[in-house]
């Protein structure tokens, strides 16, 4: 469970993140929607713990800044940030000594295999393309079999085949379990996997609804978008 209380991001006099709290359960998919600068990445940021901010944020029930949280939670950032001279193998290999994770090599292989990188493994980082170092970045993100997972703008760069494998990868993250946080301006592309909105505009959360409630009004996500965001 991810939970999120009060939290506000300022830089100098302007502010981010401005007071804003949510929670997303075990076995849920929650999506951050909003335009740029909404205040949606640095959301993301301060959950992982790469931001100062003023509030609360725990991760199971963890601190999120936390050696304990930091175990249980996967992060793919909207910008990619391979080590260059580190092959697609030595990533996840230093994944997996961070985490101290033992014999891991059939997980390793069966995410190469997945998101069609086992013939790139030994390639270094700055010989990829920026969809092949997004892949690499889910693969290093997914190795630890988190329990929350934080998506960035995940889909951008990536061809059609990987992004459909990628929506596999939420419900069967949902399925185990999981709670999922994916971050887009991008409507088409979450409304199969969402069982929660979030939408963001001027660094506060506008409107926040359930598929279940969308489903009985006579709205349609889009339009509800629009009119958080446009009034």
């Amino acid at each position: 469970m991810l939970a999120v209380r009060n939290l506000t991001k300022r830089y100098d006099m302007a502010v981010a993140v401005n007071d804003i709290s949510f929670a997303i359960d075990d076995g849920e998919i929650a999506v951050l929607l909003g335009p740029n600068g909404a205040g949606k990445s640095t959301t993301i940021k301060c959950i992982t713990g790469l931001l100062r901010y003023d509030g609360s944020i725990e991760i199971c029930g963890r601190a999120n800044k936390s050696i304990e949280a930091k175990r249980l939670f996967g992060y793919v950032p909207e910008t990619t940030a391979l080590y260059e001279l580190l092959t697609v193998q030595e990533h996840l290999e230093f994944i997996a000594r961070a985490y101290n994770l033992g014999d891991c090599r059939q997980r390793k292989e069966e995410l190469l295999e997945r998101f069609d990188l086992a013939d790139k493994q030994d390639k270094l980082g700055k010989e990829l393309s920026k969809g092949m170092q997004q892949k690499v970045s889910i693969c290093c993100a997914l190795l630890i079999e988190p329990r929350v997972v934080l998506f960035d703008e995940p889909m951008i760069g990536l061809d059609p085949k990987a992004i459909k494998e990628l929506k596999s990868v939420f419900l069967e993250l949902k399925e185990r379990g999981a709670s999922v946080l994916i971050s887009t301006h991008i409507i088409d592309s979450i409304v199969e996997v969402w069982d929660k909105v979030l939408i963001m505009q001027n660094g506060r959360v506008a409107l926040s609804r359930t598929r279940r409630e969308l489903e009985s009004g006579p709205e349609s996500l889009e339009q509800l978008y629009f009119q958080a965001t446009e009034g």
